[in-house]
């Protein structure tokens, strides 16, 4: 796919707010209770901004956070961009997300609700997120089927959970998950001060990728296993190799080229989609000769804009 033929992204991932209602070790946005970013768009900046979408023609928008209920304006949001034609996927740990969440949002297009699993016991859930409930995230991913709509559940692999890996694909599979996601930590957000704490070994992650190779075949049909590429820096080689025709909005506006780089390229707060989108292109053009190495040496606080 030639990207500069298309006038718009086919995806955007947007982060409402870092607002959230658990403190889980492995955050990779930085997101706590009370700790939205500073600057977030208002309700009236994020309804202009879906409005924006919706006339630039994306097709597709991931509405995330932090925990994107927390959102005052979350709920507005979803149904301008739904009732607009915009297919959505929600991000949830499932802590505030219910049957009431779930009917009021069986009305738009719903690609998935994804709600975290990182843990199939209560002692390895809260390893990582210590205020949270793991029997509160199961009762969101029933809600989210018993409202008939699309299931994915999210793991995300530590040292404290890493062997109940299979547990919770098999778990994803008895609540109605069509797909199971997963994938090397990301050095990233919170989690680099816990680093020491939560990075699974060699050894560890040798088990865990056989295991999930293994049951990709088992319950081929049954559910996606869903985990390459194996690493963050595959990922960022299969990005600069073939980058995605997708956007990703932190709550103040502001754009990244990657989630997992810092490295700013437009303001929607004062620039269209369209313009973010061409800075975006740009952008990829100044990426060509990024290093990822360089870029892990200059750690997780580096910021650029290019």
């Amino acid at each position: 796919m030639e990207l500069s033929k298309l006038k718009a992204p086919l995806f955007v991932s947007w982060q409402l707010t870092r607002d959230c209602d658990l403190s889980c070790l492995h955050c990779c946005t930085g997101s706590a209770p009370g700790r939205p970013s500073p600057n977030e768009l208002n309700r009236e900046e994020a309804l202009r901004l879906a409005d924006d979408l919706l006339s630039t023609g994306v097709p597709y928008v991931m509405l995330c956070g932090g925990e994107p209920a927390l959102s005052p304006h979350f709920f507005e949001v979803a149904e301008r961009l739904g009732r607009g034609g915009v297919q959505l996927k929600i991000e949830t740990n499932g802590q505030r997300f219910g049957a009431q969440e779930a009917r009021r949002l069986r009305e738009l297009p719903i690609r998935s609700v994804q709600v975290s699993l990182d843990g199939d016991t209560p002692e390895a859930y809260r390893s990582l997120r210590p205020n949270g409930s793991l029997e509160k995230a199961w009762l969101a991913c029933r809600a989210v089927r018993e409202a008939g709509l699309p299931l994915e559940a999210a793991f995300a692999p530590c040292r404290s959970n890493i062997r109940e890996a299979e547990a919770v694909i098999c778990r994803a599979l008895e609540l109605g998950a069509f797909r199971f996601n997963t994938g090397m930590l990301m050095r990233i957000g919170t989690a680099v001060k816990f680093w020491d704490r939560l990075a699974p070994t060699e050894e560890d992650y040798d088990r865990f990728f056989s295991m999930l190779e293994r049951k990709e075949v088992e319950l081929a049909g049954r559910i996606e296993v869903w985990f390459r590429p194996h690493s963050l820096d595959e990922a960022l080689e299969l990005q600069l190799r073939e980058p995605p025709a997708a956007l990703l909005v932190l709550p103040d506006g502001l754009v990244k080229v990657s989630a997992a780089l810092s490295f700013i390229c437009a303001d929607l707060r004062t620039q269209s989609v369209s313009q973010a989108w061409g800075r975006y292109l740009s952008a990829l053009g100044s990426l060509k000769v990024f290093d990822p190495a360089r870029f892990r040496l200059a750690g997780a606080n580096a910021e650029a804009v290019v």
